[in-house]
Parts: C-alpha cells; sequence; structure tokens
C-alpha cells in the first residue's frame, strides 16, 4: 500500500503544481478543472478506503502548502473524500464514462459542501462558497468532462496506482 500511496502523492503534487501555474492560463471564467481531487477520486475508488484517506490526508497537506489555504484544510478535506470514495470500491463497475463522471461530481460536491460548513467554524480563515456564483457550477462541470479522459490516462499507470490482485 506505501507504493501506492507514494505514487499517488507524486501524481496529485504534479498535477497540483500544473493547476496553479500552467492550466491557470487555460482558465475558463477562472476556473480550472481539480484534477489533483480526480486523481484522489482514482486512487481511492480502486484501491479502497484506508488507501483513499492516507492518499488524500498527505496530498492534501502537500497541497496546503503550494496553495493559499490554511495548513490542514485540504487535508481534513481530501482525508474525508479519501475515505467516502474508498467505501464504495467494489460496488459498481469501473466503466469508461458514466462512473468516473459521477464520482468526480460527487467528490466536487462534498468539497463544496465541506467548505461551507468549515467555513461556519472558522469564518475569518475560510470564505464559503457561494451556491449563486457560477465558479462553482463551473468547477462542477469542468471536473465531470475531465473525469473520463482523467481515469483513462490513470489506467495506463495502473501497476503504479492500484493493487495487484491476489491469485494472477
Amino acid at each position: 500500500m506505501a507504493k501506492r500511496v507514494i505514487w499517488a502523492v507524486i501524481f496529485i503534487l504534479i498535477a497540483g503544481l500544473l493547476q496553479s501555474t500552467v492550466i491557470r492560463h487555460l482558465a475558463l471564467f477562472h476556473t480550472i478543472p481539480d484534477l489533483a481531487l480526480g486523481i484522489l477520486v482514482f486512487v481511492a475508488y480502486t484501491n479502497g478506503t484506508m488507501c483513499g484517506q492516507i492518499t488524500g490526508f498527505f496530498s492534501g497537506f502537500i497541497l496546503d502548502f503550494i496553495s493559499a489555504s490554511p495548513l490542514g484544510y485540504n487535508a481534513l478535506v481530501r482525508t474525508l473524500i479519501g475515505a467516502l470514495t474508498g467505501m464504495l470500491k467494489g460496488a459498481f463497475f469501473l466503466d469508461i464514462f458514466i462512473l468516473p463522471m459521477a464520482l468526480c461530481g460527487g467528490a466536487t460536491i462534498i468539497k463544496v459542501i465541506s467548505r461551507n460548513l468549515l467555513s461556519l467554524l472558522f469564518s475569518n480563515a475560510i470564505p464559503p462558497y457561494n451556491f449563486l456564483m457560477p465558479v462553482i457550477w463551473i468547477e462542477l462541470g469542468l471536473n465531470i468532462a475531465a473525469a473520463p479522459l482523467l481515469f483513462a490516462l490513470l489506467k495506463l499507470a495502473k501497476t503504479l496506482l492500484t493493487e495487484e490482485r491476489k491469485g494472477k
């Protein structure tokens, strides 16, 4: 499991750096897809709860350092997303199109809801999302649209990111 977590965190770090530099210039209404979230969702769904929450915590902690968010915010939110997504392991057949879109859409909604709940506790440090602003809905749409391609690319690195099945 350690190998999968390390590789997943490396992939998420690369995605986070790309999001904050290169992809930022391609933003649609100042919004970009959260590729790091999509990678976490893939790893958590294919490996289960424990791997998902460990990957979510370490990748979130690293993303806290490269973003302007308060230390621990991404770690908490991504640990929650990794654990919840990991609970779904084996519940559905991982197809190419529908399930990646549903998983990434659900993770984005969990991210928005958890940010708004945390903003109630830490109003000065974490501003809430305004559901009337188009930024949330654009990010949701971009995450859903990017999910099938992202999952297809991550399947190419299957030996690094997923557990080996016993008996093969």
